[in-house]
């Protein structure tokens, strides 16, 4: 028998922290390809060494000048995108970012892609934090591409005894990204082929019923094009009764506005 969250207390809560808005400047250090369309790369500066983002969800803003800049007002002017900071290491100064890379349009994806090694880029936040305190019954992650480093660091957060599901969708089987995670969560791949970003997800999500709820104490997190959100929320608060304060929902981009991001 399932239980919703609202018929029993939460075994987890997601706790809002407010933290220090920090401006940091760096340089592109490394760059890794993971997949034809998907990159990691690492990021190095002096100024990242008191970095820190307790939150899994948690989004920095990444400014890319298109040469050296020399003042900080300089490198604020530069265009920017919000990107989840995956890894860093406050004692050398180091922060690890991944991006989707779809071609050669708008500004972080090409940078990530063909910037040289050295190339200034600048770092601000997070702002605030989400962070999970206690330990879910379940869990369930779901997302594309632009999701990844959000799920590897729920993930990240999981115990040798964690249960429960990862949907990812790409491309095709040569576009997966291996993503860790403990023997009792599965991950299953969501192929969309050439069909509009998000769709094969959102018919993934609306295909589980509310008989596939897991009992306990369900956190939730979906995020990857606006149009997911609906069926997501469809799923999770609607057949599996969830509480929306336990659950995190996000459009992370929307098709055709290359300014959208995400509330907070």
């Amino acid at each position: 028998m399932t239980m919703s969250t609202d018929e029993t207390k939460s075994s987890f809560t997601l706790e809002r922290r407010m933290l220090d808005l920090r401006f940091r400047r760096a340089s592109l250090a490394a760059r890794e390809w993971l997949a034809p369309d998907y990159v990691r790369v690492r990021l190095d500066g002096p100024e990242l060494e008191e970095f820190d983002s307790p939150g899994a969800d948690d989004h920095i803003r990444v400014f890319f000048p298109d040469g050296p800049v020399q003042t900080v007002e300089e490198m604020r002017a530069a265009p920017s995108r919000e990107y989840t900071p995956l890894w860093w290491d406050a004692r050398t100064g180091s922060l690890t970012l991944e991006f989707a890379v779809h071609g050669d349009e708008g500004i972080a994806a090409p940078w990530a892609a063909h910037a040289p090694l050295g190339s200034p880029a600048g770092v601000g936040g997070p702002r605030g934090s989400k962070v999970l305190v206690g330990r879910p019954d379940a869990w369930l992650l779901a997302g594309d591409e632009t999701a990844i480093p959000a799920i590897r660091r729920w993930a990240s957060l999981m115990d040798d005894e964690a249960v429960g599901q990862v949907f990812v969708e790409v491309r095709d089987t040569a576009h997966e990204i291996e993503i860790g995670v403990p023997a009792g969560v599965s991950i299953e791949y969501v192929h969309r082929g050439r069909a509009a970003e998000g769709s094969a997800l959102s018919a993934r999500l609306e295909a589980i019923t509310a008989g596939d709820r897991p009992d306990g104490s369900v956190f939730a997190f979906v995020a990857a094009e606006q149009s997911v959100v609906k069926p997501a929320r469809a799923l999770l608060i609607d057949r599996w009764g969830l509480h929306p304060d336990t659950i995190s929902v996000r459009g992370y981009w929307k098709r055709g506005d290359t300014e959208y991001h995400a509330p907070h």
